[in-house]
């Protein structure tokens, strides 16, 4: 059936102004769909206004499959329904773009929107003062309340607002000021929110060609700055990606008569400039070893040869040998040419009253350096006096510092190999398919992946990497997503699914629109996230920075104590005559030596390497398995973690509740019956009510009408008004038969027992206050639900499921998967009060679910586990991220944080013995007893590698492997299947314990 060029599509089910990016995301990926419009009116209806491409034809279907697809209810209507008639405020104009597709966002970043004005603009605040949820919706509401403001949406972790206004009616200093009102603190970003372009410009000849493009290009729709330089001949733009693109600013341009293409690529600047630094580091160290070999084989075995030795023991002056002079001339430059920035490094630290590594390696080597030319002098000064010189020990120090910290950044180079290997992804080019007016193809042609805009259509061949995400328009393939989800095999793709930017098409040709660019794919989400991951700090890491802290000055002291006690013994009689000899009778010379290894075997570094490395391997090695995990203090938390609780619908079954079974009670027959009933849910949120739909639509193939009188109890049922005057109400005993006093037989009751029984939800119907019909909806729990309870259970966490079923469906579903502890008919919004509940226990809690309605127990959870969530990575609320649907990835998330935390504590045990058994060492405990001094100079080598050794042995984390959980029960005697049954019962908490109304399936 075709449409007319524009019709009303009802949605029911939008919880806030957050669901209006996607709905209008699931309606714009329709094929013929130009544009749509779906401001947040009521979560029982809201109205999207769909504009269809000329001659497009759409069938009804098409739109209320697309919105079923994303858990919406949608009813079709070609002329403007009554209700919203007197609502204009709720019809913008349709917006000319779809945004990014995405699931409902969670608590932490919901969003407010009222009724679209006129030309608006976005500013984004950092605020301050934030602790949960109810901030967020507290400064949402008041903003939103503001004149002029179209919407709000705040991000708790992120600590960020971004405000859509009215230029025109209110500023970016007013609403700064609102935010203040309330007590929290905010400042005025001055970035946009969008994506930014630098293009080279040619033709510009004057300053008044820069004015002239300025001044055009801000006029330009969805254009939020301008910059051009005329020196450069370039220009940078920032712009609303759901407005303009690239391809419309160079178009843009060049009508002015300039040309304008996209700037050379450049390297990722960080990978450009460790490998600045990577090479900066390679010279010095070839220059130092170039001035160094020669003086360590002039220290060391010039003396050995006897040939040599004459040769280079002549005097070049009275007291100044040849070998001397060579020693001074090499080492000079070693010590103040390579090893300035050492000093230069200590003093910055010492000026501001901090000490680092650098203080110690200035000490260490001047030391040596500066006592080997006092002796050289006193030589020169009194020939007779003979005395040792250790430019060596100065000059092999600083090469030895050199190549621990060349080998340690090759090292470190390496734990980030999982993020380049992420950003390698992302092809340079894609295949444009250019359409007519008419959307029929023209012309096809090869474009810079920068050039790509949202609703493009795109060629992907056989063999290439898909270049950003979209949704298949035709054809069909397998496709690898295995970098990005970790899933092994293949995934098959044909209209209507959705792809992932930077994943392998492999077997077939497909045609994809355009649903995100740029910064917004889920490739550039997944890279962005695991970056700042790496960069928070764990708490433990605390304890390496308190320690780092006082570290120079403690080596500092030790190293004076150590000189003062071996001055002392060096002139006593109990001091042994071998090391009398060794350093010519000298007690200052054994005494400086000693201290000189103190100082420089002392590394705070491997301290403070210890957690950071293990993070930066850890969550990239999470990131190639699908599993994001979000900083240091999850990966701290996780591994503590004993409890952790199971939403039921979507993350332990499949999440797609089906009528399985109808048993009748009155009159009407199967399809009358579906026809009032299937009409009420088309108005509910609720999975009851999509099951119900579905059923009706799909399986009996019927034609619903919009209900009117829509009544909806959220945890209980439904009442409305179908056609004329039937009153259908459909809700759990509670709703149909105390509300509405609608009598139930016992025979009845029976039966919806015996469904519950068997993990059945069991609903009740009721047409004009009569019983109608029982009505038994199943959700079919996931193949790896138990294996992985299971798995858990052997770990030591005890697993817990929190649903909205009464009591005998939760037993029965908590019996199929191996829950023996269940928290019954709780509603969504007070999961969290459950997660409370175990923390008070003394538990640390774990909370997994679907990032849609689970967000505030996520967030209260020590660890917010959200499952299933593809691309849409950025789920606030939830510290761990599993891209897949699949329970098992929960298991491989605590196993990596383990792994990982059991790492770091590796890496601070082998810090903390390098540093308690090496300074002792250094400072001649054993020396006493018989063994030889440690020199200086193999002191300094042993901190050098001691960094070293913490990167490499965060570097094993590389070899992590994802624990193997077969789905495939194993065989059981009979008794040994009593026994488990026996060892599973399950402890349910009940409605009268927990005080909690049935919620959902």
């Amino acid at each position: 059936m075709a449409l007319g060029q524009e019709l009303y599509v009802v949605v029911g089910g939008m919880s806030c102004g957050g669901c209006t990016g996607i709905v209008e995301s699931a309606l714009g990926g329709v094929p013929g769909v130009q544009s749509v419009s779906a401001p947040f009116v009521s979560r029982q209806a809201s109205l999207a206004t769909v504009t269809l491409q000329p001659g497009a034809q759409v069938e009804p279907s098409q739109l209320v499959a697309a919105l079923d697809e994303m858990d919406f209810k949608a009813a079709v209507s070609f002329t403007l329904p009554d209700e919203f008639a007197s609502a204009p405020e709720a019809l913008p104009s349709p917006k000319p773009t779809v945004p990014p597709m995405r699931k409902a966002p969670s608590a932490e970043l919901s969003q407010v929107v009222v009724a679209p004005v006129g030309e608006v603009c976005k500013a984004v605040f950092a605020v301050g003062g934030m602790t949960c949820a109810a901030c967020v919706g507290t400064i949402e509401n008041y903003v939103a309340g503001q004149p002029g403001v179209v919407s709000v949406s705040v991000g708790l972790l992120a600590e960020k607002a971004e405000v859509t206004f009215d230029r025109g009616r209110t500023s970016h200093e007013a609403i700064q000021a609102a935010i203040q009102d309330i007590g929290y603190q905010a400042t005025h970003l001055a970035q946009h929110e969008g994506n930014s372009l630098t293009l080279s410009i040619g033709g510009m000849t004057c300053a008044s060609c820069v004015g002239i493009i300025e001044s055009f290009m801000r006029e330009q729709k969805g254009v939020k700055t301008v910059a051009v330089n005329l020196t450069t001949s370039t220009g940078k733009f920032t712009y609303d990606t759901d407005l303009t693109g690239p391809r419309t600013l160079i178009a843009a341009i060049e009508q002015l008569g300039f040309t304008a293409q996209l700037s050379a690529d450049r390297p990722d600047m960080d990978v450009l400039l460790k490998k600045q630094e990577i090479a900066a580091l390679r010279r010095e160290l070839k220059w130092a070893l170039a001035f160094s070999l020669p003086v360590f084989f002039i220290g060391m075995f010039l003396h050995r040869i006897p040939v040599l030795m004459e040769l280079f023991e002549r005097p070049l002056l009275p007291g100044l040998s040849i070998s001397h002079f060579l020693l001074f001339v090499l080492t000079t430059p070693v010590q103040f040419v390579i090893g300035k920035k050492f000093y230069v490094s200590a003093w910055k630290m010492l000026r501001h009253g901090g000490a680092n590594m650098d203080v110690l390696i200035s000490l260490g080597t001047s030391a040596a350096y500066f006592y080997s030319v006092l002796t050289m002098l006193l030589n020169i000064r009194r020939p007779e006096y003979h005395g040792l010189v250790f430019f060596d020990t100065s000059a092999m120090l600083i090469s030895f510092i050199l190549i621990g910290r060349y080998c340690e950044m090759l090292a470190k180079g390496r734990t980030s190999e999982a993020i380049q290997k992420l950003m390698s992804l992302q092809p340079p080019t894609a295949i444009l398919v250019m359409l007519d007016d008419n959307g029929q193809r023209v012309d096809e042609r090869e474009v810079p992946i920068d050039l790509i805009q949202r609703g493009d259509l795109l060629k992907v061949v056989p063999g290439a990497k898909i270049p950003t995400d979209g949704v298949v328009v035709s054809g069909s393939s397998t496709v690898d997503e295995a970098i990005i989800t970790g899933e092994a095999m293949p995934v098959a793709k044909a209209q209507g699914d959705r792809v992932i930017g930077g994943t392998m098409n492999q077997t077939g040709l497909l045609n994809i629109k355009a649903m995100r660019v740029g910064d917004e794919t889920g490739l550039a989400q997944i890279i962005k996230l695991v970056q700042d991951a790496q960069t928070e700090k764990a708490p433990i890491q605390g304890l390496a920075d308190r320690i780092s802290s006082i570290f120079v000055p403690i080596v500092v002291t030790l190293a004076v104590v150590t000189f003062v006690f071996w001055f002392a013994l060096a002139q006593s009689a109990v001091f042994p005559q071998s090391l009398r000899d060794q350093y010519s009778e000298s007690p200052f010379l054994i005494a400086l030596l000693f201290s000189i290894s103190v100082v420089v075997i002392a590394c705070p570094c491997a301290l403070g390497l210890a957690t950071p490395t293990a993070i930066m391997v850890g969550t990239g090695v999470g990131a190639t398995n699908g599993v994001l995990i979000k900083g240091g203090l999850t990966l701290e938390r996780a591994h503590k973690i004993s409890a952790i609780i199971f939403d039921k619908t979507g993350t332990l079954t499949v999440g797609k509740p089906a009528v399985v079974e109808t048993v009748l009670v009155g009159q009407l027959n199967e399809r009358q019956l579906y026809a009032l009933v299937g009409s009420a849910e088309l108005g509910s949120e609720h999975p009851v009510g999509h099951a119900i739909v579905a059923h009706s639509t799909q399986h009996l193939q019927l034609q619903l009408a919009d209900p009117t009188r829509f009544d909806s109890k959220s945890g209980a049922g439904i009442l409305c008004t179908v056609g004329a005057k039937s009153k259908v109400a459909v809700g759990n005993r509670e709703f149909i038969v105390v509300q509405q006093r609608v009598p139930v037989p016992a025979q009845v009751e029976q039966t919806m027992h015996a469904f519950e029984l068997r993990g059945m939800t069991a609903v009740l119907a009721a047409v004009d206050d009569q019983l109608a019909a029982v009505i038994a909806i199943a959700d079919r729990v996931k193949p790896e639900a138990r294996a992985t309870v299971m798995t858990l259970r052997r770990m030591g966490i005890e697993p817990w499921m929190v649903t909205g079923d009464n009591e005998t469906t939760a037993r029965e579903i908590a019996r199929q998967v191996g829950i023996r502890n269940v928290y019954a008919q709780v509603l969504p919004s007070q999961k969290s009060k459950k997660v409370a509940e175990l923390h008070s226990q003394g538990h640390v809690v774990a909370m997994v679910g679907d990032g849609i309605n689970d967000s505030p127990a996520l967030a209260a959870a020590d660890v917010g586990i959200a499952i299933g969530c593809g691309t849409d990575i950025a789920v606030e609320a939830a510290s761990m991220v599993l891209v897949k649907n699949d329970l098992r990835d929960v298991v491989t998330a605590i196993d990596l944080s383990k792994r990982t935390f059991n790492r770091i504590r590796m890496n601070y045990m082998w810090a903390m013995v390098y540093n308690l058994c090496g300074i002792p060492l250094a400072a001649g405990v054993l020396t006493p007893f018989g063994f030889p001094p440690l020199p200086p100079m193999l002191a300094g080598l042993a901190m050098a590698f001691s960094s070293v050794s913490v990167v490499t042995s965060s570097l094993m984390l590389k070899r992590y492997k994802k624990p193997t959980i077969s789905v495939t029960p194993k065989k059981k005697d009979s008794r040994r299947r009593r026994d488990e049954s026996k060892s599973d019962e399950i402890a349910l908490i009940s409605a009268a314990e927990s005080d909690y109304l049935y919620a959902e399936v």
